[in-house]
């Protein structure tokens, strides 16, 4: 294939890229003479660049949340079974799923019992924006045989009970919504993901590839509960399947604290409001078995990712790496005490972060880490620090747009208001270098994985960045997008 007639900047000169397979065999001025039959792409003047990874995706819970009742306008728990309301009269025995409430200033908290005084004996599960809170019905926790007081599971136990719901569900069904799902990311211009699922993923995604390939690659992280299998098969990260060369070994999957909206992300600063020894937050790892997963894990070749997203977690997780002697990622690095951002780069931990939550989480930021020494979403500072940036969605808690991500990390703003913190923008080079796993320019032999845009992001203001067209995209060599020119 033949990519014609495509700017590799702004500059607007146009140049024709030839791919050779999934590699890029050559780039060269546009007008070089072609040979007959070439299959050629006319990129009509538009440019040219890396294709964009999302970092950090659940895909599955994605998949799911993309035929889900949406409950994020909700500012109530009361407010939310309403919304739910219309969809279990007509569910019948049938689970009822919703995604997206943010509960942290509701003026109630969730209970089990909302739910069974307003639609007694439904089956229902409402997940949280964070994907740290599961909310269930009095008769799915029957269902599911657990026993607790509120229904409202969080963290770790919301994450157990979101696999045993999906152990219920047809795996022939979801597995094609997963596929589906895969598609409509190459729409948005992605050519790559690292899977972050709570599974058993390597065995999902053998599964998965007998109903069909997806349209982008797809890193499988190992969670804690499946490391020892993984070690013992010799596998590390970046090692290609043997059923297809989309699909490759992931990073470790480390939980280490909570989130900010259920405020568990552990910090060194007590929550205001909160009281006991769960005012700082939780860690759901000690310091030992944490440097006992990132130190086995490396020693096997596997790269540990860590979740940490409150200032004292992260610091935690960083003492792990510098401990164990390896580079790795830490999840979100949502908030970071000043003399941690230096310790990224010099210990070779990328900070794998999300943009868009610095957009949805500023109010609640400013509400519950106000007047502390941290930085919070501080990705100017770690970059000028020098630490690599890798920018990902966390899907379904934001929306896999990976111009979005840029737009956000850009501007620091998504909407009519001021930009927030606007000294920790990323310049639009380093953000689109993040946005693509840090590639950021296309060059001869690297992977055929291409975006290719109406124009080039530095003539797109806050306004528009975000929706800027993607012209086509191209996985592996493959086009797996194009809209009519």
């Amino acid at each position: 294939m033949i990519i014609a007639n495509v700017a590799l900047d702004g500059s607007g000169v146009l140049f024709d890229i030839e791919l050779a397979g999934s590699v890029i065999a050559s780039i060269t001025p546009v007008g070089t003479r072609r040979a007959s039959g070439d299959d050629v792409l006319d990129g009509a003047g538009g440019v040219a660049l890396p294709g964009f990874v999302d970092s950090h995706v659940h895909l599955t819970q994605w998949a799911a949340a993309r035929r889900r009742i949406d409950v994020g306008p909700a500012t109530s728990a009361a407010d939310a079974v309403a919304l739910v309301y219309p969809y279990v009269r007509t569910a019948g025995e049938s689970i009822v799923r919703a995604n997206g409430f943010r509960d942290a200033h509701w003026p109630e908290e969730p209970h089990k019992d909302l739910l069974e005084n307003a639609l007694p004996g439904a089956r229902i599960a409402m997940t949280s924006m964070d994907l740290h809170t599961l909310w269930l019905s009095p008769a799915l926790l029957a269902d599911l045989g657990i026993e607790h007081p509120t229904g409202v599971l969080r963290d770790v136990d919301g994450l157990e009970a979101v696999m045993a719901l999906e152990e219920q569900e047809d795996p022939a069904e979801l597995d094609r919504a997963v596929l589906d799902a895969t598609a409509a990311l190459a729409v948005r211009g992605v050519t790559g993901v690292v899977d972050f699922e709570f599974a058993d993923n390597r065995t999902v995604w053998d599964r998965r590839l007998t109903a069909g390939s997806p349209a982008v690659r797809v890193d499988t992280t190992v969670w804690p509960q499946w490391l020892d299998e993984a070690l013992d098969r010799g596998e590390r990260t970046g090692d290609v399947s043997a059923h297809s060369e989309l699909i490759r070994r992931g990073p470790l999957k480390v939980m280490l604290d909570g989130s900010l909206n259920t405020r568990t992300a552990c910090c060194h600063d007590r929550y205001p409001g909160v009281d006991g020894d769960d005012a700082y937050g939780l860690l759901l790892e000690t310091k030992e078995t944490l440097f006992d997963l990132v130190s086995r894990a490396s020693r096997g070749g596997i790269v540990a990712a860590v979740h940490a997203i409150g200032d004292r977690a992260n610091g935690v997780a960083l003492d792990a790496f510098e401990r164990a002697g390896c580079g790795g990622r830490i999840e979100h690095a949502q908030q970071l005490v000043p003399e941690d951002i230096v310790r990224f780069a010099a210990l070779g931990v990328a900070a794998s972060v999300q943009p868009q939550h610095a957009m949805s989480d500023r109010e609640i930021a400013e509400d519950l880490w106000a007047g502390r020494r941290s930085v919070a979403y501080g990705y100017g500072s770690l970059h000028r620090s020098g630490a690599t940036l890798l920018f990902g969605s966390d899907a379904p808690v934001s929306p896999p747009e990976p111009l979005a991500g840029v737009a956000a990390a850009v501007f620091r703003t998504d909407d009519e208001r001021p930009p927030w913190h606007p000294d920790e923008a990323v310049p639009l080079d380093a953000a689109l270098r993040a946005a693509s796993g840090g590639r950021g320019v296309l060059r001869v032999g690297d992977e055929a994985d291409v975006v290719v845009l109406v124009e080039h992001p530095e003539h797109r203001s806050v306004r528009d960045l975000a929706e800027t067209e993607i012209r086509a995209t191209i996985c592996a060599g493959a086009l797996t997008h194009a809209a009519a020119v």
